[in-house]
């Protein structure tokens, strides 16, 4: 009896010490989840107060573009004076060492098509037919063939650079024959498609090497960049063109709209700042001016001044897209200003992972609850404009990311969701880097005039209109 006495002594002992580990264990995980937890709030404390700060020093900005909007020649060379130094931040953001590739690599003929590296011609995307094209694009898309000249200091060309009928260009930094052959002080390209330089080559069956990695590869890229389209003429002068074709588009508009009910996610853009002070200024805003030329049933204007895509900054799309009523036929959100203005590498995130509270992870879960609880509309991303403030503030902020990564990410996840795109950032229409376009339409460098805004309404309707008409 005292055997069994003793055995159970330590039957019970042992399964005491057995509890009091499991009891340690829990407490010991619930300190580290709990120090976990409030590391992980201390650490977004700290990214909305340095964008709190960052949404003041816009405010600034505006103020300083607005004033200096009155006299031409001083804004001319105060824009200037920026672009100069952002090309550097654009440059060294683009060919920074990315900690990941984007997506499982290049390999193969599966990457990169001939025509892709092309300057004239069509440029085929991932996940697009050889005669597909990007979506917010018409037919007459201005392309660099013929006998186009390209003046101005753009990346790698100098003042005398030319483009002739047969394709060649000339400058310090590069040049392109006719037979495909490019050469420069960096990067040359031979006739049977081999690209070699310090920094690049790839091989004719599309695969890519060198010391340079590329952070953008897999990603959906535009058929012609807002770079290239600022070779060919300026913002005033792209605004012009683009806006007399989409008039011609909506005069001629075959599409009935009059049983759609339309809703507008979107920043202070879509809620039309800078007309506050004028009465019933919502009218004026671009979703009323949509609905107006597209004779629709119903406009929801859901534009908050201040809120972005990702939870890095006030009303994110992605905590309030379930305001959308349920009976919407076709959604537009247009945004990503607001968070070009607070993105450091960081908050912008991969593609890869999807975290939340980074970009990539929280326009991926937009869209997924988009795709989920709108299953029956037609969804339409909008990338946002190009604007100066972001460059005056990547002066300030080396930590921010050039616009052009966030509209690369809307491009790749819009294709992947099978979404509509208007492209405005690379149609290179209303472009404050433009002093003509900040002193007629974009007065604070970031917020259209009332004219401004119906350009931009006419333009999102003839890029729907265009789109409806394809798919017929």
């Amino acid at each position: 009896m005292k055997k069994i006495n003793e055995i159970l002594a330590v039957v019970i002992l042992s399964l005491m010490a057995v509890l009091v580990a499991a009891v340690g264990l829990r407490i010991y995980d619930t300190y580290i989840t709990n120090r976990e937890i409030e590391t992980q709030i201390r650490k977004q404390e700290e990214v909305l107060s340095r964008n709190r700060e960052a949404n003041q020093r816009v405010r600034e900005m505006q103020q300083e573009i607005q004033e200096l909007s009155g006299d031409r020649e001083k804004l001319q060379q105060f824009l200037e004076e920026i672009r100069i130094e952002d090309q550097e931040a654009l440059y060294a953001a683009a060919m920074q060492d990315s900690s990941e590739p984007w997506n499982s690599g290049m390999s193969g003929n599966e990457s990169m098509s001939e025509n892709m590296l092309g300057i004239s011609g069509e440029t085929v995307e991932p996940g697009m037919s050889e005669n597909s094209t990007v979506p917010g694009e018409s037919e007459n898309t201005p392309s660099m063939s013929g006998n186009d000249i390209m003046p101005g200091n753009g990346p790698g060309m100098s003042d005398n650079s030319t483009m002739s009928g047969n394709g060649i260009m000339s400058g310090n930094g590069l040049s392109m024959s006719g037979n495909s052959t490019m050469s420069g002080n960096g990067l040359s390209m031979s006739g049977n498609g081999t690209m070699s330089g310090n920094g690049l080559s790839m091989s004719g069956n599309g695969t890519m090497s060198g010391n340079t990695p590329d952070p953008f590869v897999g990603l959906v890229r535009p058929k012609i960049t807002l770079e290239e389209r600022r070779q060919i003429r300026s913002s005033l002068e792209e605004t012009f063109v683009a806006n007399m074709e989409d008039q011609v588009w909506l005069e001629n508009q075959r599409i009935d709209f009059s049983d759609k009910k339309i809703a507008c996610l979107g920043d202070s853009i879509t809620a039309a700042a800078n007309l506050e002070d004028e009465e019933n200024y919502l009218s004026y805003a671009y979703p009323a001016v949509l609905g107006e030329l597209l004779g629709a049933e119903e406009v929801y204007n859901l534009g908050i001044g201040g809120s972005s895509i990702g939870r890095y900054w006030a009303d994110a799309f992605v905590e309030r897209y379930t305001e959308i009523p349920e009976d919407t036929d076709i959604i537009i959100v247009m945004g990503g200003t607001n968070d070009g203005f607070c993105l450091s590498e960081e908050e912008f995130g991969t593609l890869s992972e999807r975290e939340p509270w980074t970009f990539c992870g929280d326009l991926d879960e937009l869209m997924r609850g988009l795709r989920e609880d709108y299953p029956d509309a037609e969804i339409y991303f909008v990338t946002p404009l190009p604007n100066i403030l972001q460059d005056y503030l990547m002066r300030e902020r080396d930590y921010l990311l050039p616009q052009s990564r966030l509209v690369n990410v809307i491009l790749t996840l819009s294709a992947e969701y099978d979404f509509h795109v208007i492209d405005l950032y690379n149609s290179n229409i209303l472009d404050s880097h433009d002093a003509d376009i900040v002193a007629d339409y974009v007065p604070d460098g970031v917020h259209a005039n009332r004219e401004g805004y119906r350009i931009l309404a006419e333009h999102i309707a003839a890029q729907m209109l265009r789109g409806c008409e394809e798919e017929e």
